[in-house]
């Protein structure tokens, strides 16, 4: 992974981080973001808003969204993680943000962090993608 897109997947996590501070309801928040035309100016081959930091895309977000305060707000280290392995799971794989989000919700992204923060985000993404195959593979 080049160097840029490593800083990208930082400002993506900390602008989760940010979220926390401003009180935003987490799942509200980044189903939001991740389906949101910030994200898909992340995931375009090349945008102005990839030279942005997490102050300035929050505030684009805050612009483009409704978001809520209130509701449950996650721990800062799991904000952090969710949005740094969203941001590194487009660049390893170059799905969109929006697919990202339906294969690994936001629920299954907080439910399996104590197990998968320590992993190396591909292989935490690998494990991600192989729950969301055995979830659908029964129906």
């Amino acid at each position: 992974m080049e160097r840029i897109e490593l800083k990208l997947c930082d400002i993506q996590g900390r602008l989760f981080e940010n979220s926390f501070e401003e009180g935003y309801d987490s799942e509200n928040f980044i189903r939001r973001f991740m389906n949101s035309t910030v994200a898909a100016c992340l995931d375009s081959r090349y945008n102005r808003m990839q030279w942005a930091g997490e102050e300035y895309l929050m505030e684009e977000l805050q612009e483009e969204e409704s978001l809520t305060q209130g509701g449950e707000v996650y721990q800062k280290d799991v904000l952090f993680w969710i949005g740094y392995v969203y941001r590194y799971w487009h660049y390893y794989t170059g799905e969109s943000s929006k697919k990202i989000v339906r294969i690994a919700p936001v629920r299954t992204m907080r439910r399996n962090y104590m197990m998968f923060h320590t992993m190396d985000p591909e292989m935490a993404i690998e494990d991600l993608k192989e729950i969301y195959e055995q979830k659908h593979s029964r129906k």
